[in-house]
């Protein structure tokens, strides 16, 4: 792996994500091998089938860690909507220069350019403010047609959620099926956030610098924006709709 993140060869700076939430729980070392035992197990039971689908938020870059570190035959992909920050599509080029020697390329998948225009000609640039069924509509062509390409021919995929990320993901598990009938794997379901920047510190992992503005969860830019001290992970995410709706489709629960 080439040496290419700015957080190779030098402390992190006062005030990073890594200097104020680096604080690993007592069974970090556990956590981080069952995350590797279910990567090895995607991949044996999924072989050529299985794909990261990666958002590129600091937990997403932690799987793709691991699967480079590991040399795992899992394929990496991720949704360009056209609509996120600059800081977040630039980390597609850094995931392949800094994990050049293990041969990782990042899948690029796109919403249909068709789709985009006749949807903003209709409903104009901000339709996501106007109400949940047009936010949801966007989220459909920008995110979730892509991603139904991505995983067309894919038995499984892999995802970077947490249960300590929203109220609506508390009772996922590491394994379970999706809406269609394929396994989802959640490896860092059980990770703390301490427990993602311990491990981001300790193995130079490149990740967003918007994490180092209070965004923990960084989507398309007009639909994120930094948290207030004491708001949960995802405040920043469609922050004037009501809690319960905070999820674009990409992670139907199957209870």
């Amino acid at each position: 792996m080439s040496e290419t993140s700015s957080l190779i060869g030098g402390p992190a700076p006062a005030g990073s994500a890594i200097t104020l939430y680096n604080h690993p729980s007592a069974d970090y070392a556990a956590k981080v091998h069952a995350t590797i035992e279910l990567l090895k197990a995607a991949a044996i039971e999924h072989p050529g089938k299985v794909v990261q689908a990666t958002s590129l938020g600091v937990e997403d870059m932690i799987v793709t860690d691991l699967i480079a570190r590991h040399q795992l035959p899992i394929a990496i992909g991720t949704l360009e909507t056209g609509m996120l920050h600059a800081e977040t599509a630039a980390l597609i080029g850094t995931i392949e220069t800094h994990y050049a020697d293990a041969g990782i390329h990042v899948e690029v998948y796109k919403p249909v350019n068709e789709a985009v225009i006749e949807f903003v000609g209709k409903h104009g640039e901000k339709a996501m403010y106007e109400s949940i069924d047009l936010r949801k509509a966007c989220c459909g062509i920008r995110k979730l047609e892509p991603l139904g390409r991505m995983l067309s021919e894919r038995s499984a995929w892999i995802t970077g959620l947490r249960r300590e990320q929203s109220n609506n993901r508390g009772d996922m598990a590491a394994r379970e099926q999706d809406d269609k009938g394929r396994t989802k794997f959640n490896p860092l379901i059980e990770w703390t956030w301490g427990d993602v920047w311990h491990y981001v510190s300790v193995n130079h992992v490149p990740y967003n610098p918007l994490h180092d503005q209070f965004m923990p969860s960084i989507g398309c830019a007009p639909c994120t924006r930094a948290i207030a001290v004491g708001e949960d992970f995802r405040a920043g995410r469609w922050w004037w709709e009501d809690e319960k709706a905070k999820e674009c489709g990409l992670h139907v629960h199957q209870k």
